[in-house]
């Protein structure tokens, strides 16, 4: 009997391989700074799709808001018979349409300007790393 009194049990479970890729992928999420080459050009490639899809996503938004205010006034003219307030409408909701592709020119190089700092020390930092190979 008292041998099983000093026995003593405990159980360890290490993660799984299909938990450990999980833990690891996530944790490289929350890294500061990618040190391999697949994880700088993986920043590269998220820096350059973010400032053209920026521009692309607010002009596109902007543009869609003017449409849909320029459709407002056309029901008004077509289908309510209120001309004057119609094609007055229809003006507001032109501004937007027809402001649409310079706001994206310009929030396009605003972002180029406000990333092209890290965006070339990447590329640079890439391609120097390619030359040695």
């Amino acid at each position: 009997m008292q041998e099983n009194q000093n026995k003593f049990e405990y159980t360890y479970s290490a993660p799984s391989e299909a938990e450990r890729r999980e833990i690891e992928s996530i944790r490289r999420q929350y890294e500061d700074r990618p040190t391999s080459p697949q994880g700088k050009l993986e920043r590269l490639k998220k820096l350059d799709s973010f400032v053209k899809n920026s521009a692309t996503c607010v002009s596109l938004v902007v543009g869609v808001i003017g449409l849909l205010i320029f459709g407002l006034g056309i029901t008004m003219i077509l289908q309510w018979q209120i001309i004057l307030w119609g094609l007055l409408v229809g003006v507001v909701g032109l501004c937007p349409i027809i402001a649409a592709y310079p706001l994206y020119q310009f929030v396009l190089k605003r972002n180029k300007k406000k990333y092209s700092a890290e965006i070339l020390q990447l590329t640079e930092e890439l391609l120097s790393k390619k030359e040695e190979d």
